[in-house]
């Protein structure tokens, strides 16, 4: 079996462009794994290139990278902007219009 943080990585590489996920989705997509939102966090800080990092965000649409590395979010926002993600004046991802809607988990879709 794939370990916890390929696990991560398949299904952040499954959100389509155009489309995010909160890190506590992420964790749920996974299923099967005890796994909590802080953690797909700490794993998607270790992304290999394949992995679209940018679409991961806090569930209220932040970035939160942007406290602990400012170029790092910016760099964020241009690449999901050129995906046409939005943001509101607040900076936060318009996740009204761009939460990705899964079915299921990676283990009941393989």
């Amino acid at each position: 079996m794939a370990s916890v943080r390929e696990l991560v990585f398949q299904a952040v590489r499954r959100i389509p462009r155009g489309k995010v996920l909160a890190y506590g989705q992420v964790a749920e997509l996974v299923g099967g794994v005890a796994l909590s939102g802080y953690e797909v966090g700490r794993i998607m800080s270790s992304a290999t290139p394949d992995v679209p990092w940018q679409r991961v965000v806090a569930r209220d649409g932040s970035l939160v990278i942007s406290k602990r590395n400012p170029s790092l979010a910016q760099e964020q926002r241009r690449l999901l902007e050129l995906e046409g993600v939005t943001f509101d004046s607040a900076g936060r991802v318009r996740m009204d219009l761009h939460t990705w809607v899964p079915g299921g988990t990676l283990f009941e879709e393989e």
